[in-house]
């Protein structure tokens, strides 16, 4: 495939990827949503029918990476060439950038209502009902619509659930070419890749989120950062490490093990 193929093919279906998986934490997050409060089951289901969205999308134009750790275990494993490497992830990282704006638009009067109650961001004066304007607001009242953060801050624990789901996840698409044919399975790799991702969230989420992918974290939270949000609170940049390197990991050892053990 050309360049070209795997700038628009990355590009837009990160996008998509990002659009409808932070659409469903911004749905379930933000006061003045119908889906407010849906749970994980919402958010595990909504980000595999954005894997889903997403590959299809880009599946014939790039192959559907959608994720640096997924470029790296089909690089280490011999299916992209290692000079492809760059581009893929720079697509990757710009269509991620681009879906965190797109939630933003979506959710723009929910973002704002968010931050703006004094519930959320700050406590009523007793006398006058309004916002204490010397409250602190909470920290990054809406990072978790943008990037992942753990429910136990612990660096090496953290690193290695991202591992470890990273694995099955890269190792999933890896063996998914292991039929009678040895040609892949077609768009129906699209919905396994889906489902694993689901079962990922329900089972290995827990701890992290399960970001899975350097930039489904990275990007969003850059938008994060940079958007003219009220009371938004940090981007724990802090924490913002653990994403990426855990990932990239993950997917190398897939790769790896892939050719250990299946090639």
């Amino acid at each position: 495939m050309s360049s070209s193929d795997i700038f628009i093919g990355e590009t837009i279906g990160t996008a998509i990827l990002i659009l409808l998986g932070g659409g469903v934490c911004a749905a379930v997050t933000l006061k003045r949503s119908k889906a407010r409060n849906a749970g994980w089951l919402a958010i595990t289901f909504g980000w595999g029918f954005a894997v889903l969205t997403g590959a299809y999308l880009a599946g014939g134009v790039s192959g559907a990476h959608l994720n640096p750790a997924v470029t790296l275990g089909l690089a280490i494993q011999g299916g992209t060439a290692w000079g492809d490497v760059p581009l893929y992830l720079a697509s990757q990282l710009l269509g991620a950038m681009i879906g965190a704006v797109l939630v933003y638009a979506v959710y723009y009067g929910q973002f704002h209502a968010h931050l703006t109650d004094p519930e959320i961001v700050g406590t009523k004066s007793a006398d006058e009902g309004m916002v204490d304007q010397t409250a602190a607001p909470k920290a990054g009242p809406v990072l978790g619509i943008f990037s992942t953060g753990p429910e136990i801050r612990n660096g090496v624990q953290n690193v290695v659930t991202e591992i470890i789901a990273t694995v099955v996840l890269v190792l999933a698409i890896l063996t998914q070419g292991l039929n009678n044919e040895g040609n892949g399975l077609g768009t129906l790799g699209a919905l396994i890749t889906a489902l694993v991702v689901v079962g990922i969230g329900l089972s290995l989420g827990g701890p992290t989120g399960y970001a899975i992918n350097p930039v489904r974290d990275l990007g969003p939270r850059i938008v994060h950062a940079v958007l003219p949000l009220p009371n938004k609170g940090g981007s724990d940049w802090g924490y913002a490490w653990v994403p990426i390197v855990g990932p990239l990991i993950g997917g190398a050892l897939a790769g790896g093990l892939y050719n250990l053990a299946f090639a």
